[in-house]
């Protein structure tokens, strides 16, 4: 869903909006020697304990940090969570799984948490163990960090390759109750649909019942983050966690509420924001491409069809040289799966029509190439079947990708 102005109309974007944007959260980070600079330990507390919800990776080798979140979550709350980057703990056994269990004891513990209330995740390179002795210190000092951080901290002290911090908050109105919804995530590289490479981290001070909670973090999350691909790979530490604490005091959210629809469509925007700002800071990247598909049969076929023409490698490095080399697009659109009839298929670039319903359309090359060279690329596709549609999001591939993973332990 591309959000209209209609639907922002259901909301405010908060100007410099984080995780602690919402009543009754905490959230900071610092340096606690992970990195070699940069800040690399972050937290988020709720004041109470919040109903919480999850989704993870579906790469096989999930990191001992996922299994121990998801242990957290078992009873749908949770009050604090511990982030760690610079080192994984994916792929480290039965050790990783106790060091992830500690990292959770410790943590509970300095900040007077339950232990089965307390969620913790990292990211970084796969296959170190945690340095065990440091991220127990680290922890040992947030307490004096508390005062002086701040939600932006945390959302610098989660990245990794990133170039930017992903942040964004917006407020709306439930049961007349001011509610705010904010979020923080991390991710850049080794990004593709179907949960993408990333963390995620959303707060609100909405109350809202377990399983509607879970149910919309489930649909928001196939509509944003598993629509977005940098380049085509799933990392073992994706996650995605939602934090609702109810400080908004507003009746408890659900899907037959009248305010439903209004809560949904914030919470998309936040996390649709989020996704987008990953996509566009892509390792290497330069622009931000969208992918519209309209007049599909099916949701799943023209969702499948946009995230094809967005992951496509040949698509994103001609968008990178700026060429109209629509071809590329229709061999995506031709092995994404879906049945598509050439003599009702169109595309266009930006505003330039190129192909109309099976027949090459008369468009300026110079024109096309002047669009391609701006910072955002949109293409459009109508499949002219039914009336279905969705939108993806990718980047170009330059010679910057390979630079950033050719020396990424290095």
């Amino acid at each position: 869903m591309t959000t209209t102005a209609k639907e922002e109309e259901l909301f405010t974007i908060v100007d410099q909006g984080t995780v602690t944007s919402p009543k009754g959260f905490e959230a900071g980070g610092f340096h606690a020697g992970f990195k070699r600079k940069r800040k690399d330990l972050g937290w988020i507390i709720s004041d109470v304990p919040a109903v919480a919800a999850g989704v993870f990776t579906t790469n096989s080798f999930q990191a001992p940090p996922l299994k121990v979140t998801q242990d957290s979550l078992v009873d749908g709350t949770l009050q604090g969570v511990l982030v760690n980057s610079g080192n994984a703990n994916a792929f480290t056994g039965k050790k990783g799984l106790e060091d992830a269990y500690e990292m959770r004891k410790q943590f509970a513990k300095v900040m007077n948490l339950n232990e089965s209330e307390t969620a913790v995740t990292s990211t970084g390179v796969i296959g170190e163990y945690l340095p065990m002795d440091a991220i127990i210190q680290g922890i040992n000092e947030i307490p004096n960090y508390q005062a002086s951080t701040s939600g932006k901290h945390f959302a610098e002290a989660i990245v990794t390759t990133d170039k930017i911090t992903k942040e964004v908050a917006v407020t709306c109105i439930i049961d007349g109750k001011e509610v705010t919804i904010g979020g923080a995530a991390k991710g850049s590289g080794m990004i593709k649909p179907n949960m993408a490479t990333m963390l995620s981290f959303v707060t609100t001070d909405a109350a809202v019942e377990r399983t509607a909670l879970q149910s919309a973090l489930n649909n928001i999350t196939n509509r944003t983050y598993n629509m977005i691909t940098v380049d085509g790979e799933t990392s073992t530490n994706d996650m995605v966690l939602l934090m609702a604490n109810g400080k908004a005091e507003n009746l408890p959210l659900h899907e037959k509420h009248p305010d439903w629809l209004t809560f949904i469509g914030a919470l998309e925007y936040v996390s649709q924001q989020l996704a987008k700002m990953i996509a566009k800071d892509g390792e290497g990247a330069t622009k931000l491409v969208e992918v519209h598909v309209d007049g599909a049969d099916s949701k799943e076929g023209a969702s499948a069809i946009a995230k094809s023409i967005v992951g496509s490698n040949l698509v994103k490095t001609a968008i990178h040289g700026a060429d109209a080399n629509w071809g590329r697009i229709v061999c995506a659109i031709g092995y994404s799966g879906e049945k598509v009839d050439e003599e009702s298929l169109s595309i266009s670039i930006g505003p330039i029509k190129i192909v109309d319903k099976g027949i090459t359309a008369a468009f300026s090359e110079e024109k096309t190439k002047q669009y391609l060279e701006e910072d955002t690329i949109h293409i459009f596709i109508d499949i002219n079947k039914g009336n279905e549609k969705a939108v993806a999001w990718g980047c170009d591939l330059s010679y910057d990708y390979v630079r950033i993973n050719a020396s990424y332990r290095t």
